[in-house]
Formats: C-alpha cells, sequence, structure tokens
C-alpha cells in the first residue's frame, strides 16, 4: 500500500463499525465517570470528576451525532449492549468504581484513564482520515484531541495525589 493518500475514500462498513465501537466505549465511560463522580462524592475531587464526566458525556452525544451526520447506522447488536450495561451499572454490587481506595482505588483510576487514552485515539484515527474524507471537521477533532488531553493530565493528577495514601504509611498518609 503507498501512503501517499491519493485516491484514497472511506470505507463505509468499517468506519461505522469503527465509530460504533467508539460509541459504546463513550458510553460505558460516561457511566464510569458517573461511578468515579459518586466514589470521590465528598471529597475535593468530586467536582473534578464532576466536570469529567460532563464533558464526556458531550463527547458521546458529538459522537452519536457525528455518526448520524454520516449517514451511519448503530448496530442493534452493540446499541442492546449499551442499555445492557447501563442497566447494569445501575446495579451497585457490580460498579467497578465503588471504592476509591486500596490498589482497586489505584487500578479505577487507571482504567479512567485508559478509557480516555482510547478516545483521544479515535480523534487522531479521525485526524488522519480527514483529509481523505471532507465530511470531518478538522478544527473540532483537534479541539476535542486536545480535551481529551487535558481530561488525561487531570485524571492523572488525581491519581498522583492520592497514591500515597494508597500505598504509604506514616505522615505523608495524614497530609493528603
Amino acid at each position: 500500500m503507498s501512503d501517499s493518500g491519493a485516491g484514497w475514500k472511506p470505507e463505509h462498513a468499517s468506519l461505522s463499525a469503527y465509530l460504533d465501537d467508539h460509541l459504546l466505549g463513550a458510553e460505558t465511560g460516561v457511566r464510569l465517570f458517573g461511578a468515579a463522580r459518586r466514589t470521590w462524592a465528598g471529597s475535593r475531587y468530586e467536582q473534578t470528576f464532576a466536570d469529567l464526566e460532563q464533558e464526556i458525556a458531550g463527547e458521546r452525544d458529538e459522537l452519536e451525532q457525528l455518526i448520524l451526520t454520516l449517514g451511519y447506522r448503530r448496530s442493534k447488536f452493540k446499541k442492546a449492549l449499551a442499555m445492557a450495561g447501563a442497566a447494569a451499572g445501575r446495579l451497585g454490587p457490580l460498579n467497578p468504581l465503588s471504592t476509591g481506595g486500596g490498589t482497586s482505588g489505584q487500578f479505577e483510576l487507571e482504567t479512567l484513564q485508559a478509557i480516555v487514552r482510547a478516545k483521544e485515539c479515535l480523534w487522531r484515527t479521525l485526524l488522519a482520515l480527514a483529509p481523505h474524507d471532507h465530511r470531518f471537521n478538522v478544527s473540532r477533532l483537534k479541539d476535542m484531541l486536545e480535551m481529551a488531553g487535558r481530561q488525561q493530565d487531570t485524571v492523572a493528577r488525581v491519581m498522583q495525589e492520592t497514591a500515597p495514601a494508597r500505598f504509604l504509611t506514616g505522615p505523608l498518609r495524614s497530609g493528603s
């Protein structure tokens, strides 16, 4: 394959499935960031996670609108899977972000970081496709990429600031 890009055009079935996969991931991300907001309720990070949840919900809505604008349809299976995930997420025992502390708290924050990283990959991929598909708003994709970077930095900051309380004992623990 040549990397010049001349003559390339969208492969609609693949692009549609890819965007649908990311929409499913975005719906999961909204649920997990909502769970993080509830986990960190009453802490100095509650508003941080509330803001992230709101941003990610907005991005999910924007991705869903992009899918419709491109003329693609959601997979019925993935839509059903998203609905099942939402229902399961409302059940407390199945909530993977229920503690905030210990090693599970660290893993939970790392999982949130991975979710945002996957979203960043989506925006980078669409930017790579934009020269071959006029339907993409390059300026908006760059904004979304920048937002994903800020979100990753925010989760990383919370993770760094709270790690000592999870893994250390002594004076550092009382100061966090």
